[in-house]
């Protein structure tokens, strides 16, 4: 039902009403916060990692704003066939270090691979690099739902994006090839894998899984590795006039972290190395915006099913029985 529904608003993005869409989406939010369905409690227990003590109230207060974050991106996201290039690129600002300097010296001469989260509309960030960088070619998570998969590749693609989807053989590979050419830009989606090539990290007060793709990609084509964190604010004046919407996103590019370094380690060291050190440069800034990550599903070993993984190193296994054994005592007490 759900999925006919959003199908529905893609057909007809053009007819309706944004200002309306906005104001549905914040119902349907604050509606599944008041009753904690769906997602919300997973939602509160990853936003509680990266708080680290806090109150309860704070913690709700956080996740009614993420949930309103998350639903303001698929009304967003299903709806931006209707807006001009304009109205787009006066929804997207920049800052961070890593740009216009030294980004734009980077895609004049190479490419610029690039690990970011589920943060803000990542959509709008694609348009605006293939805007303001160079082509963009980016993984999309293949879903069960083949017309809506087809809807949100046909978004992306509109955009501007070259979409490739997760399964595909060799998708590592074709993704470095596109690097290896010259003013590519990769943004890779990376904050969440549960594959058997995931990477385990130290994240906020615990450790994740993430997607190795972006490390294996800046290794093999030799190229700095990038992050890019994003975040909503309000739009004020002629910015907001310019949008046709009272909010806009924050697309904060870091960097770079340098390759050589990792050049010279062993394969696997590698990966795992250059993985942390941007997910510590990522979840730096995530810290500041937590409210827009739109993080819905487990991520931290805590919460993670040790039958289900492959490939989990000794030390993180045993991690894994001692923390799981330690919430089991204390549910029996």
């Amino acid at each position: 039902m759900l999925s006919k529904l959003l199908t529905f608003v893609v057909g007809h993005a053009a007819g309706l009403s944004e200002p309306f869409l906005r104001s549905c989406c914040n119902i349907a939010a604050d509606l599944a916060w008041c009753f904690h369905l769906g997602s919300l409690p997973q939602l509160e227990r990853n936003l509680k990692h990266v708080l680290g003590q806090t109150s309860h109230a704070e913690l709700r207060r956080l996740s009614r704003q993420s949930l309103r974050s998350y639903f303001a991106y698929f009304c967003e996201a299903l709806t931006v066939s209707a807006r001009s290039q304009e109205e787009l690129m006066a929804r997207i600002r920049t800052e961070g270090t890593g740009y216009p300097n030294p980004a734009l010296e980077v895609v004049h001469n190479a490419s610029m691979p690039i690990a970011m989260g589920h943060q803000g509309n990542w959509d709008y960030a694609g348009f605006w690099a293939g805007q303001a960088l160079g082509p963009v070619t980016t993984v999309a998570e293949r879903l069960a739902d083949q017309e809506l998969l087809d809807d949100f590749a046909h978004i992306r693609q509109e955009l501007g994006m070259h979409i490739l989807l997760t399964g595909q053989p060799h998708l590592v590979e074709q993704l470095t090839d596109v690097a290896r050419q010259r003013g590519q830009v990769v943004p890779l989606l990376a904050d969440r894998d549960l594959s058997r090539n995931g990477v385990f990290v130290r994240a906020f007060d615990s450790i994740i899984r993430v997607a190795a793709g972006p490390a294996v990609v800046a290794l093999d084509s030799q190229l700095d590795l990038y992050t890019v964190n994003m975040h909503r604010e309000r739009l004020q004046a002629e910015r907001k006039a310019q949008a046709h919407s009272p909010y806009g996103y924050v697309c904060q590019i870091d960097g770079p972290i340098a390759i050589e370094p990792y050049l010279k380690m062993p394969r696997q060291q590698a990966v795992a190395a250059l993985t942390q050190a941007w997910v510590d440069q990522w979840a730096y800034n995530i810290r500041s915006w937590p409210q827009d990550w739109h993080m819905m599903q487990p991520i931290f070993l805590e919460d993670l099913d040790l039958n289900r993984l492959h490939h989990v190193p000794d030390d993180i296994r045993a991690r894994m029985e001692a923390q799981q054994g330690k919430v089991t005592h204390e549910r029996q007490q």
